[in-house]
């Protein structure tokens, strides 16, 4: 039986190709969405400059050019300005995006690093669009963090812990030659024998390598910093999701909304814990919204009295769960849960039915705290169970009251941290699968915040077109 398959066109055969490049792009393609939407930007009130060249040289290219070829870019995985230059030959798709223009690479490259604040402001744009959509309406934000790998490795980032360790390394090594050479010149068979000259050569290079990495320390101790990358100087060592292994990166904010899971706001910040991030990132989410009211949720990692209290100041609800860190509850004892605080009479009622009063105050990292203990602790049939000491000390900042509600709202809401977990987990993975392996490709905090702004500009430009489709897309940008 004779098989049979779909044939291809020979390649000597002619061909006529359409009289417009326009027939190649289908009224559904993402990128007339592109188009639509950086020309109805004012790239001169965003940073960009669109001023006229000099009659003298060769023009450069519109800024509208080369940012439309940097989304295209990021919505495509394309993010290497050398790769940028090679599509842009022979993608069809970027003839038409580009009107068949081709920047060389350092150009692509160097209007990224130029105008890294306005594609910034270009990301939040974007989310303006969104919201005059109503894509917002619910206005609930998840917030996480995650870390990012720098161009930076770990041997090239230098803490005060690894710079002893390492030194603590360079020393047993020159000990372990220095012996070696010891009794090769002991024993005249082994010394003629044994590759001298080699051991002398590894001995000169770690001597070499220890007044490297004291010249590293002194280094930190004269700029008083706790570590120094030497390939990309603003990233840092941290933790990633807790583990023992460290990278060298950023960590990333970002704030969420539950509905859409479009990134409403995004921060890169050097700092390895989530601890102070919460009010910022909470803040920077409530000003995109321009609401007055807004409700956050945050996992564990977020939990401070003084970024939930400025939270609320401002008219931002928050959703945390508390810190396990009690050591009572370790060690099998009565947790702070299990003492009732009265607030009519100021006193907590603790397992024993006993009152404790308000003995004292003291002010610990900016915050007031009251202690409260009772006299009969001594006597009491649960003193084994409730505390080692003289009497069992409760501890209560002024503004607990703000904890408490925060508490009373996340029991309300048992469901509200798997919420959190399914929406902010989802652009974080989303992302880092785009990146690749290598994460960001550029140096220091600016340009990373401007490539972490493309891709969120073109998670949230993808989302919106899956949500809403292309011809309506287009039609509200033109609107």
């Amino acid at each position: 039986m004779e098989k049979r398959f779909i044939s291809g066109v020979s390649r000597t055969q002619g061909t006529l190709f359409p009289e417009s490049l326009d027939d190649y792009i289908s009224e559904e393609n993402a990128i007339r969405v592109v188009e639509a939407f950086i020309d109805e930007l004012d790239l001169e009130s965003l940073g960009f400059d669109t001023g006229f060249s000099k009659m003298t040289g060769r023009p450069g290219y519109h800024p509208a050019t080369l940012l439309k070829l940097y989304v295209y870019g990021y919505l495509n995985r394309i993010q290497s300005s050398r790769r940028l230059e090679r599509e842009a030959q022979r993608n069809v798709e970027l003839m038409w995006l580009t009107q068949r223009l081709s920047p060389d690479f350092k150009t692509i490259a160097d209007f990224r690093k130029n105008y890294g604040s306005a594609i910034q402001k270009v990301c939040k744009e974007f989310v303006v669009l969104c919201r005059h959509l109503n894509l917002f309406a619910d206005a609930v934000i998840a917030v996480d963090g995650s870390k990012f790998k720098a161009v930076n490795s770990r041997d090239n980032n230098y803490t005060v812990g690894k710079l002893r360790s390492r030194m603590e390394r360079v020393e047993e090594g020159i000990k372990s030659y220095l012996d070696q050479l010891d009794a090769a010149e002991r024993d005249e068979r082994q010394y003629h024998n044994h590759n001298v000259p080699h051991l002398q050569e590894k001995l000169a290079r770690l001597r070499e390598r220890m007044l490297e990495l004291k010249a590293i320390q002194a280094e930190l101790e004269r700029t008083d910093k706790t570590q120094i990358s030497y390939t990309d100087p603003d990233s840092r060592s941290m933790t990633s999701n807790g583990m023992v292994r460290t990278l060298v990166g950023y960590n990333t904010q970002a704030a969420v909304d539950t509905k859409h899971h479009l990134i409403v706001a995004h921060e890169v910040t050097t700092a390895g814990s989530d601890r102070d991030q919460l009010f910022k990132i909470s803040q920077l989410a409530k000003q995109a919204l321009e609401t007055d009211q807004l409700d956050v949720l945050a996992d564990r990692g977020y939990y401070s009295g003084l970024e939930i209290k400025a939270c609320e100041d401002v008219g931002i609800r928050t959703c945390v769960p508390k810190s396990e860190t009690s050591g009572s509850k370790a060690n099998g004892r009565y947790d702070k849960k299990h003492f009732i605080y009265l607030a009519d009479e100021d006193q907590y009622l603790c397992p024993a039915n006993e009152k404790l009063k308000r003995r004292m105050h003291s002010v610990d990292k900016g915050k007031k705290i009251y202690r409260y203990w009772s006299s009969n602790c001594v006597a009491c049939h649960l003193k084994s169970r409730c505390t080692p000491g003289k009497e069992r000390r409760v501890s209560r900042w002024e503004h607990e009251a703000i904890l408490d509600q925060v508490q009373a709202r996340l029991e309300a809401d048992p469901h509200s941290m798997r919420t959190r977990k399914s929406t902010v987990e989802h652009p974080f993975g989303t992302i880092k699968s785009w990146m690749g392996s290598s994460h960001f490709l550029t140096r220091r905090l600016n340009n990373v915040s401007t490539e972490m702004s493309l891709h969120v500009l073109a998670y949230n430009m993808k989302r919106v077109i899956n949500i809403l489709g292309v011809p309506a897309l287009l039609q509200a940008i033109k609107a």
